[in-house]
This record gives structure tokens, C-alpha cells and sequence, in this order.
């Protein structure tokens, strides 16, 4: 074969290649989900831990005097690295008043540093009130909150509905809930952060109570923060399965109790079967309140989950 040979082989290749090349391809656009499908693999589960487990350690010893708590949010940031969590949930009672960008980006810098995420954050609010000034200063307080977040870089925040007041039906104190979470979540959705509703007294008190206002709260920056201890029925289980579908986030407490209020320890593998089930792959936070130093069980119960979950 001569050497015009193989350069006239190689030009009708190429042009056959280029031409094949120019054929339109069938081209199907990605569907985004926000639920994985039922072949997507078993969730991974991530662990991080409440600030509100230090609540002891980060509050003020003595409000009176002033003085220094015993341990500053910085602290706290520094044990959940060295129980080799993932993530760290930053409650806001513990951030200094007042709380500066500055002092907020340094946190997120130390997190950084330490290989953690900010798992999420936490505010006590009530949006139980009627319109007026303290209807206001509720929904200003999160939304104000809501711009620390996004600067933190944390993805979601407990938030909780609040209670029926004085004089209020359930009814009307419902709608004046969904009101404000709707407001907020709008106002959330526009810096990228989740609001996660707790079931956490009140109306949130049942899995039915809680239920209602996931339904009714239209947004896709909303769902549920699923507090393991704070359903006090025949069912606890039972009614975190029925809630456990919505959740954003998940605290996991050492502890649960029926309507007697008498605590047993809780089934960590029952609930991983739970959130396994509904496919959640969100982050698993343990939030510990019982009487024992936190720096020195937390770090067991830690281990004690990832087994359960594993």
C-alpha cells in the first residue's frame, strides 16, 4: 500500500467520524428530585451534635454577676472534633449578644479548619401571637437569624410554631402559625436555608398536630426537625414513622418517655430502621439533656449511634 494510499484511507475516516459526529443526539434532560429514588444506594448516615447538649457548660454561671460561662461556643466546636463528628449544630442562645459578622465568619473558618460542617442552627421562636408588636418582633428575630445562617453556611434551622394564647382558638392560632412560618420560609428560601419545624409542645405535641402544619405551610424550603424525645404517646415509634417521611433534620435524644413521663433508654436501632426506611439522608444529631457531664458521655453515646445507624 502506498504512502497516497494510506493518506487518502485516513482522510475518508476522518470525515466519516466528523460526519457522525454532526448526527443531533438524543439528548434527555436531567429530572432533579428532592427525594431519591428507591434504587438510589442506603443513606449514608452523617452525625453531628446540639450546642444545646453543653446548655450547662455554655450559659452564663451566674446572670446576676456576669460572669464568664465555662465554656464559650468555640469550645464546644473544638470536643466536636475530637469525637470525630461530621458535622456540629450551633444553637443561638450560646452566640454572643451582639452577634457580628465577624464573630460568625470566625466560627465557620474554625469549622472549616476542623473538617466539620455546620450541620444547622437552632432559634426559639413562638408564632402563636396575634399581629402586633410581638407578632413582629417573633418574625423579625428569624428572619434576622436566617441572615447568620446563610453567612455560617448552615443549610437548615429548627424553628418551632409557638403556642395558643390567651383568649385564642386552635383554630385561629394555626392559621396565625402558618402565617408566620410561610412568611419566614419565603424570606429563607431567598439565602438558600431550611426552616425545620420541631415537634415541640403545643400544637407540634402529636404527630397529628405537627402533621397539620407541614401540610399546610406551602413551601419547598419547609419540613420537619424530628426530636426523638418529645413525643410523650402510647406510640412514640409509631409517630415518628408518620413524621419521619418530612424531615430535614433529626435530634436524637438518649431518652424517651410514654405518657408516664418515666424514662427508658432510647432503641437507637429502632429509630435508624426508621429513618432508613424513608430513605432520610439528612444529618443524625445528637441532642443530650440528661444530668451527666456531656464532655465525657456524649462521646460514648456518639459511638453508641454510629453502630446503631451503621
Amino acid at each position: 500500500m502506498t504512502t497516497q494510499t494510506n493518506r487518502r484511507t485516513f482522510i475518508q475516516r476522518a470525515a466519516a467520524c466528523c460526519a457522525g459526529a454532526t448526527l443531533p443526539l438524543a439528548v434527555t434532560a436531567p429530572v432533579w428530585s428532592d427525594k431519591p429514588s428507591a434504587a438510589s444506594p442506603g443513606p449514608k448516615f452523617k452525625f453531628s451534635l446540639a450546642a444545646y447538649s453543653y446548655r450547662r457548660l455554655l450559659k452564663k454561671k451566674n446572670a446576676k454577676d456576669g460572669r464568664d460561662a465555662e465554656l464559650q461556643l468555640a469550645d464546644f466546636v473544638d470536643d466536636c472534633a475530637k469525637m470525630q463528628l461530621e458535622g456540629t449544630e450551633l444553637t443561638s442562645y450560646y452566640f454572643p449578644n451582639p452577634v457580628t459578622p465577624e464573630y460568625l465568619r470566625g466560627l465557620k473558618r474554625q469549622c472549616f479548619r476542623l473538617g466539620l460542617d455546620i450541620s444547622g442552627t437552632a432559634v426559639g421562636n413562638d408564632f402563636g401571637h396575634p399581629p402586633g408588636e410581638a407578632r413582629d418582633r417573633e418574625i423579625a428575630a428569624l428572619k434576622h437569624w436566617i441572615d447568620h445562617a446563610e453567612i455560617l453556611g448552615a443549610p437548615v434551622i429548627r424553628v418551632f410554631a409557638g403556642h395558643v394564647k390567651p383568649g385564642a382558638t386552635p383554630e385561629a392560632a394555626h392559621q396565625l402559625m402558618v402565617a408566620g412560618l410561610e412568611e419566614c420560609c419565603d424570606y429563607a428560601g431567598k439565602h438558600g436555608v431550611h426552616l425545620a419545624l420541631e415537634n415541640h409542645g403545643g400544637p407540634t405535641s402529636t404527630a397529628e398536630g405537627l402533621l397539620a402544619l407541614v401540610n399546610d405551610v406551602q413551601s419547598p424550603w419547609f419540613g420537619v426537625n424530628l426530636d426523638t424525645g418529645n413525643f410523650h404517646t402510647e406510640d412514640i415509634y409509631g409517630d415518628l414513622a408518620k413524621v419521619a417521611p418530612h424531615a430535614l433534620n433529626v435530634q436524637v435524644k438518649v431518652v424517651v418517655s410514654g405518657p408516664d413521663r418515666v424514662k427508658r433508654p432510647a432503641d437507637f436501632g429502632r429509630i435508624a430502621k426508621i429513618l432508613r426506611d424513608v430513605n432520610y439522608r439528612g444529618y443524625v444529631v445528637l441532642e443530650y439533656e440528661e444530668n451527666e457531664d456531656p464532655r465525657e458521655v456524649c462521646p460514648s453515646f456518639v459511638q453508641q449511634l454510629r453502630q446503631a445507624f451503621a
